[in-house]
């Protein structure tokens, strides 16, 4: 179990706010007896691999509130996605790098995505 931040600020299923996405339909970060889960549904609808991301401290503070972000890394096998997931005022913000590693030549490109409770 995680002890120090506000865990709860980044659980729950999250929803993307651009039905349009490129990328990240939504997201539901879970926790367990072994830490946290992030389970993502891509923009095509398909499951990602299940992660156990980085726990790290959020340096800025909601609310004098000290929160955590999550780094998560998901090979798609095409693509690699290095993601960092943390909530804004409510938001939960996820910033993806993609890397293509198939060859195609297309260029790797950074999204910023942003979420709302579904709840």
């Amino acid at each position: 179990m995680i002890k120090t931040g506000n865990v709860a600020s980044v659980l729950g299923r999250w929803l993307n706010t651009n039905l349009n996405t490129p990328t990240i339909a939504e997201c539901t970060v879970a926790q367990d007896k072994d830490g946290i889960t992030v389970q993502v549904i891509g923009a095509d609808k398909e499951p990602w691999p299940i992660a156990r991301p980085t726990i790290l401290a959020n340096l800025e503070e909601e609310a004098g509130q000290r929160s955590v972000a999550l780094m998560a890394k998901f090979d798609l096998g095409h693509i690699v996605a290095d993601t960092h997931m943390r909530v804004n005022k409510g938001v939960f913000v996820i910033v993806v790098y993609a890397t293509f590693k198939d060859g195609s030549g297309r260029s790797n490109h950074l999204y910023r995505e942003f979420f709302y409770p579904s709840e």
